[in-house]
């Protein structure tokens, strides 16, 4: 199985950090938050990651290399000034993802699940995402869940992760270029085809200074020992 890291975005709420630095290069617990990824996916035992660039991404790629030292296979997707979004990211680099169902993470979050338990999709799933309690940055949640698929409506709402197990089919009828995964999403729950289940462990999406000083402290006690 292959998968791919968002790694292409600005990180705007958190300059002037990301100024000099790739947010995917920002250090969590002595290493950057993409290398977790990585280290986890290696755990998987995935063999192919392919890494979005847009702002500085000759930085990430020059930290990462080759993947050898991790006993991955790193490609890279390079982008035009301004990236393509989430879903024209995925979208340009179909290609390099192979023809089966494949892993997508968000560069900017720290998440202690198992990527391994992403393997499988029902005949009828075009995706599975995993969703979170909802955090104070999200009070009402992206999506409802009501017997593992998601729908637009529901009492039960949840947050996406920025985890999730793709077909290729979700995308390769989509135009190339600037396009967001929301509306991609929203189109696929409609026909009930995303499924999704709900991680109880740790998780932040690491996107504002005040974020990053939280997940900074929690770090230790949630996920050095996960």
């Amino acid at each position: 199985m292959h998968a791919m890291i968002l790694a292409a975005g600005r990180g705007e709420r958190l300059r002037p950090l990301t100024d000099t630095t790739p947010k995917p290069l920002i250090e969590v617990g002595g290493k950057p938050l993409i290398e977790h990824h990585l280290e986890r996916l290696a755990e998987a035992e995935v063999g192919r990651v392919v890494i979005n660039l847009g702002w500085l991404g000759e930085q990430i790629a020059g930290s990462l290399g080759s993947g050898d030292r991790f006993g991955l296979e790193i490609q890279y997707s390079p982008e035009p000034p301004g990236a393509l979004e989430t879903a024209g990211g995925i979208i340009q680099a179909l290609p390099m993802l192979g023809s089966g169902p494949f892993l997508v993470i968000a560069g900017d979050i720290l998440c202690d699940f198992p990527f391994s338990r992403l393997r499988h999709l029902p005949d009828e799933a075009m995706a599975h995402l995993v969703m979170v309690n909802n955090p104070a940055h999200n009070p009402d949640g992206d999506f409802a869940l009501e017997d593992g698929w998601l729908t637009l409506d529901g009492a039960q709402r949840f947050t996406f992760s920025g985890i999730g197990l793709y077909r290729p089919a979700l995308f390769e009828t989509l135009t190339p270029g600037r396009r967001a995964l929301r509306p991609v999403f929203e189109s696929a729950i409609g026909r009930g085809q995303i499924t999704a289940s709900l991680h109880r462990g740790y998780w932040s999406d690491v996107g504002t200074s005040a974020r990053l000083d939280d997940a900074r402290r929690a770090w230790p006690a949630s996920l050095d020992n996960s």
